[in-house]
């Protein structure tokens, strides 16, 4: 096994920061060609739609499993073997256009990504500590916010111009030029090796799980997600068949979704030493009153341009609330990083990919005012349950206080 050589350190910290958004990319770059594929494959929306929702799941169980995975047999190797994975799958669904098909490589990517992800998020739990650590996992929702910014610009242009293969057959491209140089700069991060025993690695999945302030919090970043993934999988449809825009538009407006989601994670990054409770109310507070306006709004004026201004608001708040609540629940058990990292990652795309895909359904969102609605009710939701969050929160620092 190849150790992470020093001098290579930088450049590999720069690529682990570059892959933690692949994910983001996965989803986000084949957005605006959702119409033209379900169009192509002929097939329904929410069929078309399902083929997001099948990666997002297997990515979220993935995630859940495999940190203990990482944490006995390194991160290097299986990170290599699952660039090579996604790189092949890619290519597979712009060949063999069938949904089917589709639907089979999309869950593989979704493990695949899932591999790759957890273990570069672990990497800096690996290599850095302290104020270091912390000011690199205040940047992960920050990059990862990169992909919605992005992906579906670029996905725009690559469906107005050379249809919606031309998305996979770059993201192929994409992650196979990462398989390269992750072999040439990168090595193996994990200094301590976990024994791979069951009844040990189940006791600590167990304990996370019964932890509630970690487990809110991770409902939480799940439904913040899952504002995001709503309009992703609506917004398409809204923006060309209703306002009859182009991709290319529906790609734009992914792009200030995106930005918004960005400077919000920035803007929290900036406020770090402010109290957390203080700062996630306020947002919290924020949002619903631009999701009041944006139902209220909808009966008088609904177009492109209010659609897509409300939205960056919610998810400038929500990108806010994500890196704060993301933050507090990955340093949670430093101890075990691979086993919280996957767990964090994971749970918040099964909860994301279940409340979006559900609510989204339950609403048959096709307009300004559905998708108010939508959003009202997981807002709704996440004001409840971060009330239980900070209480569970508070009684955990007390502990602390009291064992020191």
């Amino acid at each position: 096994m190849r150790n992470l050589e020093e001098n290579h350190k930088g450049f590999s910290t720069l690529l682990a920061l570059a892959l933690i958004p692949l994910s983001g990319f996965a989803t986000d770059i084949y957005l605006p060609s959702l119409p033209a594929m379900a169009k192509d494959l002929n097939v329904t929306a929410g069929a078309i739609q399902l083929s997001l929702v099948f990666f997002m799941f297997s990515l979220g169980v993935s995630q859940i499993f495999i940190g203990s995975i990482l944490d006995s047999f390194g991160r290097f190797k299986i990170s290599i073997a699952s660039l090579a994975v996604f790189s092949v799958t890619s290519f597979i669904i712009a060949f063999v256009p069938n949904i089917y098909v589709i639907y089979a490589m999309r869950v593989i990517q979704g493990i695949a990504i899932a591999f790759i992800v957890v273990s570069k998020r672990a990497y800096f739990v690996d290599l850095y500590s302290g104020d270091k650590l912390k000011s690199y996992i205040s940047l992960f929702s920050i990059i990862w916010a990169c992909a919605p910014i992005m992906a579906p610009f670029l996905g725009g242009y690559l469906q107005s111009l050379f249809g919606w293969r031309s998305n996979f057959y770059f993201l192929g491209g994409l992650s196979l030029l990462f398989l390269i140089l992750e072999l040439l700069y990168s090595g193996e991060s994990l200094k301590y090796f976990h024994p791979f025993k069951l009844k040990s690695i189940a006791e600590t999945y167990s304990g996370m799980l019964k932890t509630a302030d970690f487990t809110l919090g991770i409902v939480i970043l799940g439904i913040c997600f899952g504002l995001v993934v709503v309009y992703n999988l609506v917004s398409p449809f809204i923006i060309e068949r209703v306002f009859g825009y182009s991709a290319i538009t529906t790609g734009y407006s992914s792009l200030l979704s995106g930005l918004s989601v960005m400077t919000g994670g920035i803007i929290a990054k900036s406020l770090i030493h402010k109290p957390l409770v203080k700062k996630v109310t306020i947002a919290v507070s924020v949002q619903l009153t631009l999701v009041v306006l944006m139902i209220f709004t909808s009966q008088f004026v609904s177009n492109i341009y209010t659609v897509i201004g409300f939205t960056m608001g919610l998810n400038l708040c929500g990108g806010f609330i994500f890196n704060i609540i993301y933050g507090y629940c990955l340093s949670r058990f430093s101890k075990n990083a691979g086993i919280a990292s996957g767990l964090t990652g994971g749970a918040t795309y099964m909860v994301s990919s279940v409340f979006s895909y559900g609510f989204v359904n339950l609403y048959a969102v096709k307009s300004q005012l559905l998708l108010g609605l939508a959003n009202l009710s997981l807002i709704l939701i996440i004001s409840l349950i971060f009330i239980a969050f900070n209480r569970y929160r508070s009684r955990n620092a007390i502990g602390a206080t009291a064992t020191a």
